[in-house]
């Protein structure tokens, strides 16, 4: 039962995406619509991994220090 729902959203995703690719080219006003929508789920996913994201321990507030080679801080 898992698999069949986890086909369903792979098949929406990837409807979604071809018809986001359409709309760019000029298709029908129900591609446009459901690129819209499509882009519009992509949006609120972004954002509630961010906020889940940002909600996690910070290292920072951790007494940690964030000066490694990785930290994107040059001391050139």
């Amino acid at each position: 039962m898992i698999v069949l729902a986890l086909v369903g959203v792979l098949v929406l995703t990837v409807g979604g995406c071809v018809c986001v690719v359409w709309a760019s080219r000029g298709g029908p006003g129900w591609v446009r619509a459901v690129a819209a929508v499509t882009l519009g789920v992509g949006k609120l996913v972004r954002g509630s991994g961010r906020s889940r994201q940002s909600s996690g321990s910070d290292i920072s507030a951790l007494g940690g220090s964030d000066s490694g080679p990785g930290s994107g801080s040059d001391s050139n």
